[in-house]
């Protein structure tokens, strides 16, 4: 695409909604190597969530990959439609689009440029849609990213790192300085890569018990373990159980330890 997110605002008359966290991507080599980084083949399916003004999408479909571009902003639906006439538009929500419908059976590849404030939304929404992601490619604030991605024992690791890499390998794979976003964002961004796993990285028998308890294990950091999870039934033998010392605390356990507790819990 040609021409730059500012002056393809000002061709259609619009602006970026700053309620909607709207900044837009148009430096080709980042594109370029977004793109590249979803690994998208010939023919493989990719949903881009928040497709803006299509820049990245063009990205995208160079790759030569069935291309799902989901944006609800209904001012830039003609614009996606005008300029990608070979791409699927979905006028939808990217925090409750259809991942499983999508995918047809399939494995596919998520990505897109995410307003900061639905990170997390649409990370949960994609652990509940595992099962159909092969890979997520998604351009986050940096903070975030890096705390996805974290291992245990720093500051970082937390609540998003334990849930998403029980089911996925997080990792960065690219940083993106502010300025080349329209208009700049306050913050740096970085992209985050996830590939999922064909089954947890250890066994959990309650899901929505094993966040519950992850939760609690960070809600106050300073606490010791089994201060901060004693308001579960069983915690404490459930700690005994599983080896775990309940001075220890929460972003000192593994994600292998957290699930060992959750399945001792009654």
């Amino acid at each position: 695409m040609s021409q730059r997110p500012s002056e393809l605002l000002r061709r259609h008359g619009l602006r970026p909604k700053k309620e909607w966290g709207q900044n837009f991507l148009g430096d080709a080599r980042i594109l370029g190597a977004l793109a590249e980084l979803t690994g998208a083949r010939p023919g493989e399916t990719v949903v881009e969530l928040g497709a803006g003004l299509g820049h990245f999408t063009r990205a995208l479909a160079a790759t030569g990959a069935r291309v799902i571009a989901v944006e609800r902003d209904r001012d830039l639906i003609p614009i996606l439609r005008a300029e990608l006439p070979e791409v699927e538009i979905a006028e939808a929500d990217a925090k409750s689009f259809d991942l499983t419908a999508a995918a047809r059976g399939e494995r596919i590849v998520v990505c897109g440029n995410l307003p900061y404030h639905l990170s997390s939304p649409i990370l949960f929404h994609l652990l509940d849609h595992r099962a159909s992601l092969r890979r997520a490619v998604l351009l986050l604030q940096r903070e975030v990213a890096e705390r996805v991605a974290a291992p245990p024992g720093g500051r970082d690791y937390g609540v998003l790192s334990v849930l998403v890499q029980l089911v996925a390998d997080a990792r960065i794979g690219l940083q993106v300085d502010r300025r080349a976003f329209t208009p700049p964002p306050d913050v740096e961004s970085s992209a985050l890569v996830l590939d999922f796993l064909s089954g947890p990285r250890a066994e959990v028998r309650d899901e929505r018990r094993f966040r519950a308890l992850v939760k609690a294990a960070f809600m106050h950091r300073r606490k010791t373990l089994w201060n901060a999870v004693r308001g579960m039934p069983g915690a404490r033998e459930a700690l005994e159980r599983a080896g775990i010392d309940p001075k220890r605390r929460g972003e000192t356990l593994s994600v292998a330890e957290f699930a060992a507790v959750e399945r001792q819990l009654p």
